[in-house]
């Protein structure tokens, strides 16, 4: 071979690894210019642990600062299943490692059994949770044993310490902390703050990297909401409501507390009322408020708004006489009969609405217009919502006078083809208690930020209804009713002039007849200063008799206590009621 040939071969040669160095140097340039910061981003994200910080839910507080709701410090447990394998102890005298070893110490912590942890305790994850809400007292016992691979998870926990008062008024929350119900729902924005994060480096066995990345974004806690609701008046309201429905087999009752002069309510009690510690342990249909949710004919509560709309008119005067038979009938044709047969009488409006005579209440409202009345009940805040701060608030029902029929246009007259919920039906008897300004009721006075800036709740503006006189005439009426001569004498209490009406209207039954009742009473106290309503229903009694045997009695129970209970002197002038007859 001749020495050219040789140099062509060399330069062949030379040739093409100068080409593939030119490749690899480009190549390298390539990763490490321009692919570098990628691909060790890309690293860099593998070793990566996100994990979302959630602040403390906010309290829920009473009017007085009693605390009904609040979270408390909790930890979830999980294992890494890799790095535990290095775990070695003597247990019991013998030399054991990894998950049997770290199971047999922490199963009595978790109250769990040794064989079933240590088997949820062998794998490849490098997180797999073993235990959920631990206090900090039982994390600090199992931190203290320095197993490697067990690792915390900061949580809270949702707790109501004084069990079922007010349940149905907070609601509760799910597993994952958010509101389900009541005011737990309708204000999680505002309690449940601000999520914050956290990002660690860690390695291959998931452990941390100590120089490696760390970064964390506070969580901002969430605010603290101030209700209306009395714990004391609260807890008393719902003993006086589960007992009456108790002892007349009722299916469900309600009992309301409404401060007259600001809206505010100061108990929103059901029967059989949800705890919200274990809400699940309730019947669905038991878990919310059904003096929100439930709509009922008040029956003769509802005289209230007729006989407040003819005063007001001017068409009746408190001692306007009317002769009221117990059975009428219209010049329309259409019948009516009060509840007791009775001799013919000569009574005035006051003696109508004290012995709530049908008869008397149809004759009333017969000199009112149907859109005069209907004007005055939506007024009153008849078939609308009231706004009050819990889901599910039926507006009750209240049809226009162009689709009454011949006879519920007087039916309507004394709480009889409509209906209300308790909220609303104690709302009215507020606003004669209120010189005739209705009030939407309301259950917040606002919230306290985490900068411990307080915000009052905007307070609905309110609206006068009827006047100031027909408002006083008609307080002085309702006391008559809790006289000696009226439906509710059961509802007097000694040492305080009371005021109030009873109500018993027929519902129908599963197949459509009317064999079921609802007793209802509403009321004011004291009648020579009023300073709260209440509102009270009891659904379907078992035993028919009455409100003014079933609901009145209650009335004075929680009347008496609210009284005592916001140190209000009792009476000192005596009653100047209304003739009920004639004179």
């Amino acid at each position: 071979m001749t020495s050219r040939t040789l140099t062509r071969r060399h330069n062949a040669v030379l040739t093409v690894l100068l080409a593939i160095v030119i490749v690899f140097a480009g190549r390298l340039v390539y990763v490490q210019a321009l692919e570098g910061p990628r691909l060790a981003e890309d690293a860099l994200n593998t070793r990566l642990r996100h994990s979302t910080l959630q602040g403390p839910r906010g309290d829920i507080l009473d009017a007085n600062g009693e605390v009904l709701a609040t979270s408390v410090q909790r930890y979830n447990v999980g294992v890494n299943q890799i790095r535990v394998r290095d775990f070695e102890a003597e247990i019991d005298g013998e030399d054991k490692e990894g998950a049997v070893a770290a199971a047999a110490l922490l199963a009595p912590i978790l109250g769990r059994d040794a064989a079933e942890l240590g088997a949820d305790m062998v794998g490849e994850s490098t997180f797999a949770y073993i235990a959920r809400g631990l206090t900090p007292a039982q994390w600090r016992e199992i931190s203290a044993l320095r197993i490697p691979g067990i690792e915390p998870e900061l949580t809270s926990e949702r707790i109501y310490p004084n069990g079922t008062t007010a349940g149905n008024v907070l609601g509760y929350v799910g597993r994952d902390g958010e509101g389900l119900a009541g005011l737990e729902l309708t204000f999680e924005d505002a309690l449940r703050g601000v999520p914050g994060s956290s990002v660690v480096e860690v390695g291959r066995t998931g452990q941390s990297i100590p120089t490696g990345l760390r970064e964390t974004t506070p969580a901002q806690p969430g605010d603290t909401l101030h209700t209306s609701i009395d714990r004391d008046i609260q807890f008393r309201a719902q003993e006086v409501i589960d007992a009456t429905v108790d002892r007349y087999a009722a299916q469900w009752g309600a009992l309301v507390v409404q401060e007259i002069e600001t809206g505010r309510i100061l108990a929103l009690a059901d029967s059989d009322t949800v705890d919200p510690n274990d809400y699940q342990a309730t019947p669905p249909e038991n878990r919310g408020s059904r003096a929100v949710q439930a709509a009922y004919e008040n029956g003769s509560t509802g005289k209230l708004p007729t006989l407040a709309a003819a005063l007001d008119a001017g068409v009746v005067t408190p001692t306007t006489t009317f002769t009221t038979p117990d059975r009428y009938t219209t010049p329309s044709g259409q019948t009516f009969s009060d509840a007791d047969p009775h001799a013919t009488e000569q009574m005035t409006v006051a003696g109508i609405l004290a012995t709530s005579s049908n008869t008397g209440t149809v004759m009333i409202g017969d000199r009112l217009s149907d859109e005069q009345r209907y004007e005055y009940m939506r007024a009153f805040g008849m078939g609308e919502r009231t706004g009050i701060e819990l889901p599910g608030e039926t507006p009750g029902i209240l049809g226009s006078p162009d689709t009454w029929d011949g006879r519920q246009r007087y039916t309507t007259m004394f709480g009889q083809g409509l209906a209300v919920n308790l909220v609303q039906n104690t709302a009215i008897v507020a606003a004669l208690g209120n010189g005739g300004v209705y009030l939407p009721p309301r259950l917040v006075d606002g919230t306290t930020d985490a900068s411990g800036r307080f915000h009052a709740a905007e307070a609905a503006e309110g609206r006068q209804v009827v006047s100031e006189e027909t408002a006083a005439q008609m307080v002085t009426m309702m006391e008559g009713v809790v006289s000696q001569e009226g439906t509710g004498v059961l509802g007097q209490l000694d040492g305080y002039r009371l005021a109030g009406k009873t109500g018993t209207a027929q519902v129908p039954d599963d197949e459509g007849n009317l064999t079921r009742t609802v007793a209802n009473f509403v009321g004011v106290a004291p009648a020579d200063d009023p300073q709260f309503a209440v509102g009270i229903v009891v659904y379907h009694p078992g035993h028919q008799v009455p409100s003014s045997i079933i609901a009145a009695p209650a009335f004075k129970e929680i009347a008496g206590f609210t009284l005592q209970h916001l140190g209000i002197p009792p009476s000192t002038t005596p009653a100047s009621l209304f003739p009920l007859r004639a004179q």
